[in-house]
């Protein structure tokens, strides 16, 4: 039995870590954003977007337990805490940090063991990803696009997969940085100077739009653009910092890895 019995789940992968923990039946209230697994959204009721929420809507499936990602939800969270909702705010900004989010969640909804099978994986993942990128001798340079308008590099986790996967992130002094203002990229220039390899795109919220990069000025120089080395990664799977990271985001980046180094064999 779990220590909680109403959980209002903020965002969306404490709804996916929950559902592979097989504790769903805890889950009371899911955020509108939650995409894994799809039946959440047909099961569940949907009581908060993501840095906005109505506070009578989460209050209204009777929380015993509100589960937050981040500072974006930390207004949400004190509003909860003073109604007098117990809430756990989560901020995992790594591989390491997801995995430790699992374990401290299934603790939370007394599955363990769960939890530990689920870690480890996970991890089995990420051991044979590094392991066929050890294989390769070359590594590289991904650029890893969250936003176009401004450009902004991508978020740590994302810079965090990219080297498991052999790669070698185009800007790694601004995946350092938690907030997406620090991580834009004033000159376009910058991107031409590193000359990806690689470049992704996972717009958040939206399509990436491959085509749109050949118009700006001079990236038709980026080998990225010339080898039309050009991928999407849906923001769901790898934006959010949850086990999708590595099920889907990890493994796109490795397979797109593995494309690179069979062009350059056959160079």
């Amino acid at each position: 039995m779990s220590h909680y019995q109403r959980i209002a789940c903020l965002s969306t992968e404490s709804v996916e870590v929950l559902y592979a923990l097989g504790a769903e039946e805890y889950i009371a209230g899911i955020s509108g954003f939650t995409v894994r697994p799809p039946r959440a959204r047909e099961e569940k009721i949907k009581i908060s977007g993501f840095s906005s929420a109505k506070l009578d809507r989460i209050l209204a499936v009777k929380p015993d337990l509100a589960i937050g990602f981040s500072n974006l939800q930390a207004d949400i969270c004190a509003d909860l805490a003073k109604a007098g909702v117990e809430v756990h705010l989560f901020n995992q900004r790594s591989v390491a940090g997801i995995l430790r989010m699992i374990a401290v969640l299934a603790a939370m909804v007394q599955r363990e063991q769960a939890g530990r099978d689920l870690i480890e994986r996970l991890q089995a993942q990420i051991d044979s990803v590094r392991g066929r990128a050890a294989q390769w001798k070359r590594k590289p340079v991904i650029y890893f696009e969250e936003w176009n308008d401004p450009l902004m590099s991508g978020i740590g986790w994302a810079a965090e997969i990219i080297e498991i996967a052999g790669g070698v992130d185009a800007f790694p002094e601004l995946s350092v940085h938690q907030s997406a203002k620090e991580r834009i990229i004033a000159d376009p220039a910058l991107v031409v100077a590193r000359a990806p390899d690689i470049i992704i795109g996972s717009w958040c919220g939206k399509k990436f739009q491959p085509e749109s990069l050949k118009s700006r000025p001079g990236w038709d120089a980026i080998p990225a653009l010339k080898n039309n080395m050009l991928f999407e990664i849906k923001s769901p799977d790898v934006l959010s910092p949850g086990p999708a990271v590595i099920t889907e985001g990890l493994r796109q980046i490795s397979d797109m890895v593995a494309r690179w180094q069979t062009t350059q064999e056959q160079a």
